[in-house]
């Protein structure tokens, strides 16, 4: 008999279809937010009007607005933008951008918090792992000030309560996590992502798909949370191509932004391509979402010696029954014109043995189906990648 637990977050609602300066407005005022302080893209803010439409629809709840969260949520970035909200009062953060705005934004909480404005303020309240796979996260009180989020991109991480946050003194992609730091409420409106660059929309849309698949082929899946992976890896494997075939449909983008939203149902654990992936990002500096067009393949062909029933649940549900999911992924990805190769995102073999060195300290690498004995297994998937 299958055991286990599932823990809801505390994430209140999740808006979809209202405009989004509609639903910042109303959100906040419910509420009774007088301090909104916007944490946005910088190419949002400075392209288009989408970011000053929400400061107008805030009007005098307006405090502020941050722009110039770099890719990977660097600590300095997120610091300075924790100064900046807390001199300005603010009593309600909105997120409105990528990915790494809205992982820092979870980290500026508990700056907010604990009153941390240096770098060396965050080592207190990262999640330590070792290689050994066990870790340690420190507890702390959760925030005052809360988050609603507006993602433009399709990483997902707008529905966990788990901020990645990279150490630029290490190049390491560290782990911040408390169950207040999940945003309060999510905004998604498909308008917005129409100025989100081509490459990373359908990066990151391969980023949610990494989600359901690593989740659908993971020891610790669960029927509840399987049936809504399932339909998301059959939205984002749809929605997808519908929009590299043509950018202004928004029924797609909304297909694709649900798809992402079921990809983190059930927050099971994943494997060695969002483990490998992390260190890709943190210490090679490659984008989320090319991490894992590089990565899932490879870690589909390195687990299917142990899962190879899962792997087949995914291939039906991307509409290829009988065919190796790793394959499917690799046609997936190269239909959509997404890099399919390390050396395609500019990592070189002379970088292997670092990276497989960080990857032991990533807990995802301690949860993969097929246990991960030491960096030789490592560069065996970096091997596959190439």
């Amino acid at each position: 008999m299958i055991q286990g637990q599932h823990r809801f977050t505390r994430m209140d609602n999740v808006w979809f279809g209202t405009p989004v300066a509609e639903a910042v407005a109303q959100e906040s005022a419910r509420r009774g937010a007088e301090r909104v302080f916007i944490v946005g893209s910088k190419s949002l803010y400075e392209n288009t009007d989408e970011i000053a439409r929400v400061e107008q629809a805030l009007g005098n709840r307006h405090a502020g607005t941050f722009v110039g969260i770099p890719s990977h949520s660097p600590r300095d970035a997120v610091i300075a933008c924790a100064k900046a909200a807390e001199a300005a009062g603010a009593d309600l953060l909105v997120t409105f951008g990528g990915g790494s705005v809205t992982d820092a934004t979870k980290v500026v909480q508990i700056c907010l918090k604990h009153k941390v404005f240096t770098v060396e303020g965050l080592d207190d309240y990262h999640v330590k792992v070792r290689t050994d796979g066990n870790n340690t996260a420190p507890k702390f009180d959760g925030p005052d000030v809360r988050q609603i989020s507006v993602p433009t991109t399709l990483s997902g991480g707008e529905f966990n309560p788990l901020g990645g946050c990279t150490d630029h003194r290490t190049k390491v992609k560290q782990s911040y996590t408390h169950p207040d730091l999940v945003p309060v409420s999510v905004i998604l409106d498909p308008a917005p992502t129409v100025h989100t660059p081509e490459w990373l929309w359908l990066s990151t849309g391969l980023r949610a798909v990494d989600h359901c698949v690593e989740g659908l082929c993971s020891q610790y899946l669960n029927p509840y949370a399987e049936g809504a992976l399932l339909h998301g890896l059959r939205q984002l494997s749809q929605g997808l191509p519908a929009v590299k075939a043509d950018p202004g449909n928004l029924e797609a983008r909304q297909q694709c932004l649900m798809g992402a939203w079921m990809s983190m149902t059930g927050n099971i654990p994943k494997g060695i391509s969002h483990a490998v992936g992390h260190i890709l990002g943190g210490t090679c500096d490659v984008p989320h979402g090319y991490t894992s067009c590089v990565m899932l393949p490879a870690a589909l062909e390195w687990n299917v010696s142990v899962n190879a029933d899962r792997q087949a649940v995914v291939a039906e549900a991307m509409g290829r029954p009988g065919v190796p999911a790793s394959e499917v992924l690799a046609d997936f990805i190269a239909g959509l014109g997404l890099p399919r190769t390390l050396g395609d995102v500019g990592v070189t073999p002379d970088q292997y043995d670092l990276i497989a060195r960080n990857t032991m300290f990533d807990r995802w690498t301690h949860m993969n189906p097929r246990k991960v004995h030491g960096e030789a297994d490592i560069l065996e998937v970096l091997k596959l990648a190439e």
